[in-house]
């Protein structure tokens, strides 16, 4: 829920509009330079007639840009991840109350997210980097402090819808700040600010700032500067393939805003419909194909779901299997080329994006002919009439459809010849869209619509990699709590089958993926479970498509999976009535994942057959960093049994005399440690 004040009057009214032409302006023309830019740098690699010096700087920073602006963006229109319990409050003062209280507390989050982003912008400046024209690049990354502060304003604003509630919010907002100035308070007090935090969390509160919150608190208490939450959130936003997620972003908005849902369903309908079941066999191949491009961000559900619910209807399916199938196919095609959430987890898993596309393509294909399967056997039993096989019809369909079925395997084709990147393919596949729906289907207005919609897929954009960069700052915590060690040291020591390990995995990934968004999941889990499957010799490929199927499948989890969630929104459904809607499809893709967790081979074959040698490097290279990441967890682990030992040592020696301990104590720890490097040295010879 997203309470927005009365709209404003005189010069406040045309001030914002002017606020929103210009953020609007500024969104579409870092869509041309993310879309032109890597294009030009494929074109100059290939023919060396265009070159953009400093090329990958530039294409940096407008993802920044695109980030923290299209973050703003986000909080204008309302689009950031909430949890929706404020629903069950009653109307009235209660609502308003619990969404003051979130707002209040995310405005303070996002002025203390202002503080520790200008920490990072001053280390920048002190770096020296220069882009190419002449211009720091510490002052382009001035929009991380100043769109944050521009989110926290928006905060305070859309607290309350009084003007008083409003002032109220604005005058707690440097509270923020203050904590900032008082790390030891917030450290012997930070049980107590995450339940802050979480509280507000679940009445409201963008999840993008619990995730933030928590990790700085988190980062307090270790007494490690908070400054660490930004350099990693701006790690990830200016990492090399992340450009790829707003093109094609962008790109699955583009399609769905045109009529290429409706050719694609003439199209399946047309290669299907004759068969049993086979309207449902083309909504879940209409589904896959978006999601594909979408990447389970629920825009398929959105934007396809009242098209297909409606096909399935006039066909005679009954609500339950029609709602059923909408709600499992909005992440259909999860796992197939080019879905964002297998460039993401290239990403942060440190594989490489073209091997998991090509472990996902048959795993993605089982999960899918399972959905229709059920779809043919639903249809011969309850009679749903066919429509009769026609050849011209498929023609005729397929020709209409050319140019939407070929924008995958346009993608799919540059980046596996490797003449481009995946970022490279996914610019051609951005404006490769734009061609076919401006240019030459001319179901989008250029200068009418376009902008419109580049507007709504940033706000989406926005949202999204502020909810990845606030991700990996806690990520990044748990990394340096050497969370991953302990929980390898216990499962090393309490778990000896990989087969009990994956069943373990695939529980826990199933709850987890019910309550986290697939992006934050993909940002905080592999860093901590990937160590863990190389201890039980699973092939960091085939645990990507593992990962990604049970998240698939999460999804569908009750309580609050996202697609219950939003086909709840969508068709203004009950959730508990969606429960029992979902639980066959539940059985039927958790059957699927099953058989691709215990059956590698299914994942493997294509990666094994074209690239052997890529996967036998990946093996090996598996093998060597387990080795050394095992050798460096024993390390750590012995480090701080010693320094038990040692400050048992401390109490036995305080106990045993009255004169000061800790010079004498002092002088023996160097003397071991002297004793240890001779050794290490002895050991080295």
């Amino acid at each position: 829920m997203t309470s927005t004040p009365p709209p404003p009057r005189g010069a406040l009214a045309a001030a914002r509009k002017i606020t929103q032409a210009l953020e609007d302006g500024l969104i579409t023309a870092l869509f041309a330079a993310m879309a032109l830019l890597p294009l030009l740098e494929a074109l100059s690699r290939s023919y060396k007639i265009f070159n953009v010096p400093g090329n990958a700087a530039y294409l940096q920073q407008a993802v920044l840009w695109m980030a923290f602006l299209g973050g703003a963006l986000a909080m204008r229109d309302g689009k950031h991840l909430q949890l929706s319990t404020t629903e069950a409050l009653p109307p009235g003062r209660p609502r308003r109350v619990a969404h003051f209280f979130a707002y209040t507390v995310a405005g303070m989050i996002s002025t203390l997210l202002v503080y520790t982003s200008a920490q990072l912008v001053a280390v920048n400046r002190e770096a020296g980097a220069v882009l190419t024209i002449g211009l720091p690049e510490w002052i382009s990354d001035l929009v991380m402090p100043i769109a944050l502060g521009w989110i926290a304003l928006r905060f305070a604003l859309q607290a309350h819808p009084k003007w008083w509630g409003r002032a109220a919010a604005l005058a707690l907002l440097p509270a923020g700040f203050l904590f900032s100035q008082a790390p030891q308070l917030v450290a012997e007090h930070a049980w107590a600010l995450t339940t802050i935090v979480l509280a507000a969390t679940l009445v409201g509160a963008p999840v993008f700032t619990a995730m933030a919150a928590i990790a700085m608190i988190f980062f307090f208490q270790e007494r490690t500067p908070i400054s660490a939450v930004s350099a990693d959130m701006y790690q990830l936003i200016t990492s090399s393939a992340i450009p790829a997620v707003p093109l094609l972003t962008a790109t699955g908005y583009i399609l769905a805003e045109s009529k290429a849902a409706s050719r694609l369903v003439r199209f399946f309908r047309a290669i299907f419909g004759w068969m049993p079941g086979g309207v449902a066999i083309l909504v879940a191949g209409v589904c896959a194909v978006f999601t594909t491009f979408t990447g389970g961000s629920g825009v398929t559900i959105i934007a396809l779901g009242g098209l297909v619910y409606g096909i399935l209807q006039e066909n005679g399916y009954d609500e339950g299997f029609s709602l059923g199938l909408v709600a499992a196919g909005g992440s259909l095609g999860l796992l197939f080329p080019p879905s964002l959430p297998v460039i993401l987890y290239a990403v942060v898993a440190q594989v490489p994006a073209d091997s998991l596309y090509l472990a996902g393509i048959l795993p993605g294909m089982l999960l899918v002919m399972l959905v229709a399967a059920y779809g043919i056997f639903r249809g011969a039993r309850s009679h749903i009439p066919r429509a009769p096989f026609d050849p011209k019809e498929i023609l005729a369909a397929t020709w209409e459809a050319k140019w939407e079925l070929s924008v995958p395997v346009i993608v799919i084709a540059l980046f596996a010849s490797g003449l481009t990147s995946m970022v490279e393919a996914s610019a051609v596949a951005c404006l490769y869209a734009v061609i076919i729906e401006v240019g030459i289907t001319r179901d989008i207005h250029p200068i009418r619509e376009l902008p419109g919609v580049l507007v709504k897929s940033g706000a989406l954009i926005g949202a999204v990699l502020l909810l990845l960069a606030a991700a990996m700052g806690l990520s990044g915590y748990l990394v340096d709590a050497e969370i991953p060690d302990h929980l390898l040291a216990w499962m090393s020591n309490n778990i000896h089958s990989p087969w009990v390990f994956l069943l373990i995995l695939n529980g826990l990934l199933l709850v987890l993926g019910s309550v986290l968004e697939i992006y934050s999941a993909i940002v905080i889990l592999p860093p901590i479970l990937a160590p863990i499957a190389a201890h039980y010799g699973i092939n960091p490929i085939h645990m990507g498509v593992i990962f990604l199927a049970n998240l698939e499948l999460g999804f569908l989890f009750p309580p609050v999976g996202l697609n219950l969630f939003l086909t709840s929104t969508r068709f203004n459904k009950p959730m508990f009535k969606l429960y029992k809607y979902v639980i066959p499809y539940l059985l039927i893709l958790g059957v699927g994942v099953l058989v691709i967790t215990y059956v590698p081979s299914l994942s493997m074959a294509l990666p094994e057959w074209i690239q052997p040698q890529k996967i036998e490097q990946i093996k090996q290279q598996q093998v060597e960093n387990f080795e050394d990441y095992a050798i460096e967890a024993e390390e750590e682990i012995d480090d701080e049994d010693d320094d038990e030992d040692d400050e048992n040592d401390d109490g036995l020696n305080s106990e045993s005399t009255s004169q000061p301990t800790s010079q004498p104590l002092e002088i023996e720890d160097d003397d071991d440690d002297d004793d240890d490097d001779e050794t290490e040295g002895d050991d080295e010879g």
